[in-house]
């Protein structure tokens, strides 16, 4: 009976983040792709700087987030998330009388450290401190919710932009946080005691294989932190250019679109495979089937094939498994332990260079044209595939004796 109790209490908490990570996402890594012209036409400043506010609060957002982990991992998730919350509805706020592109980037600094505080790497330490081991179920589950977070947050934004103007929308964001994301914060996601060293005590999950010393922690440590920066790089070049590297192709706008449609239901879909499978196998699986259906939609949207749908679908499914790989394969390796401070550690570099992909796409789209991008991006996720091997190598030694990974 009680362990019925704890499982629903669970899936209430997983189902309030799951909301507020929809608007999260929704409302500041997604917002530029419907606001952005908007904002320019109506205010006169230039297209790219507008563009550069969202550069700004990831580069915002990678500065906060290792200090973010670390209160997380002594107080817990939810004063961080909280102030997520109001952080983003200040930007939000701001941003609505922004009279100014230096007021519009004050927006976006509030904005990002509200990223930082609120994205998925504050989300999943959250998880992994109040869950342990056993968290991987319920970042996998978080995952899926965000998965909506364009397919809601598109339409939304366009409709309001479309009804009250660029900086009506902003205003309802801003309600939208104070109203729904704070409250759904401060009443069910759990409290927690102080605790340095909490996390080491969680419970583990039943069928969750022990976690064992690695051989090498350091070395997989900067690995993976490459793996993830590089991931992280090609996820935000794409998801800029994509439009306009489906059009340099010969696409018309409305068959570019449509096109672009289909990453998001990939990323779903694969997330839905991933919860029903994903306990009977170790993550560096799931890491490991990212980046090669990554790597295989970027190299035969490069290659030209008859058919891009197809390079679509295996992108967005790599891109879907590829954010549960990141915040399920740190706990798996180095354990709940500590586990928010280390995805700090590894969110900031990835964080930085995300601030600076937009506009590294730009100057391959402006010298090198859609193909010269996509063979840039091709290189890294092949650089990826190769990261990955040499993670299996350099982790395989202490997991020789389970089943679900693989052996010497």
């Amino acid at each position: 009976m009680f362990k019925g109790t704890e499982q629903k209490h669970r899936a209430l908490v997983i189902s309030a983040m799951g909301i507020n990570q929809i608007l999260a996402w929704g409302s500041s890594y997604y917002l530029p792709a419907v606001l952005a012209h908007p904002i320019a036409d109506s205010t006169g400043w230039s297209y790219a700087w507008v563009v550069a506010g969202v550069s700004f609060g990831l580069l915002v957002a990678g500065l906060v987030v290792v200090r973010l982990g670390r209160i997380i991992d002594q107080y817990g998730g939810r004063p961080v998330l909280v102030s997520s919350s109001i952080l983003m509805a200040l930007g939000h706020l701001i941003l609505a009388v922004a009279p100014n592109i230096q007021i519009y980037f004050l927006a976006w600094m509030a904005l990002g450290i509200g990223m930082g505080a609120g994205l998925y790497d504050a989300t999943f330490s959250t998880l992994g401190r109040l869950y342990g081991t056993s968290a991987r179920s319920a970042i996998t589950n978080l995952a899926l919710w965000g998965g909506f977070a364009s397919t809601v947050c598109w339409p939304f934004s366009a409709f309001l932009v479309e009804n009250l103007g660029w900086r009506g929308t902003c205003l309802v964001y801003a309600g939208l946080h104070l109203c729904l994301t704070l409250p759904l914060y401060l009443f069910v996601v759990p409290k927690e005691a102080k605790s340095k060293d909490e996390a080491a005590a969680a419970p583990q999950a039943v069928n969750a294989s022990p976690i064992r010393p690695l051989s090498h922690p350091a070395f997989v440590f900067v690995l993976l932190s490459i793996i993830l920066m590089i991931g992280g790089t090609v996820s935000v070049m794409w998801s800029f250019h994509l439009i306009g590297i489906l059009q340099s192709r010969g696409l018309e706008l409305a068959v570019a679109v449509g096109l672009g449609a289909l990453v998001g239901p990939a990323q779903v879909g694969s997330r839905v495979v991933e919860r029903i499978a994903g306990n009977r196998y170790h993550p560096i699986w799931t890491l490991s089937a990212a980046v090669f259906l990554i790597t295989t939609g970027l190299a035969l949207l490069w290659m030209g094939i008859p058919v891009p749908a197809l390079a679509l679908i295996s992108y967005g499914a790599g891109n879907g498994i590829w954010s549960v790989a990141r915040g399920t394969l740190p706990l798996a390796l180095f354990g709940a332990s500590g586990y928010a401070v280390l995805m700090g550690r590894l969110a900031m570099p990835s964080l930085i260079a995300q601030s600076m992909a937009p506009m590294l796409g730009a100057l391959l789209m402006e010298d090198f044209g859609g193909t010269g991008m996509l063979a840039v991006m091709t290189g890294m996720g092949l650089l990826n595939v190769c990261g990955v091997l040499g993670l299996w190598l350099a982790t395989r030694s202490s997991h020789g004796d389970n089943p679900t990974y693989p052996r010497s």
